[in-house]
């Protein structure tokens, strides 16, 4: 399984930004999906994330109602829609699955078994 992260880029605070994440290999409906983020000096944290079936999703409490996570599965593709960006935003964004997942669970970080190149994203104040 390959990711490709894409849409990163450096914006003003209070923007919004879409990343999307195509995924090839595999079959994309049985991957538990996501976003992980990781600013200088941080480790990396799941901002969003979505299960195999695509009716679950979660998000870090610093997202929350700002970010949204959706799957496309007839393009394999995953997106994390991102609005009201905020300085502290600032990040690589790295995609990621799992196929070992149940279709009802979301990854953890200790589990995502792919990865994708990381995209930055910068927020200006």
């Amino acid at each position: 399984v390959q990711l490709q992260a894409s849409g990163g880029g450096s914006v003003q605070s209070g923007d919004s930004l879409t990343l999307s994440c195509a995924v090839s290999g595999g079959t994309f409906s049985s991957l538990a999906l996501g976003w992980i983020r990781q600013a200088p000096g941080k480790e990396r944290e799941v901002v969003g994330r979505i299960n195999g079936y695509g009716d679950s999703t979660d998000y870090a409490d610093s997202v929350k109602g700002r970010f949204t996570i959706f799957r496309d599965d007839s393009k394999n593709t995953v997106k994390l829609h991102m609005k009201g960006l905020r300085p502290e935003d600032t990040a690589v964004y790295f995609c990621g699955a799992d196929r070992r997942c149940q279709g009802s669970a979301w990854f953890t970080i200790s589990g995502i078994e792919y990865w994708g190149k990381g995209t930055q994203v910068t927020v200006s104040s």
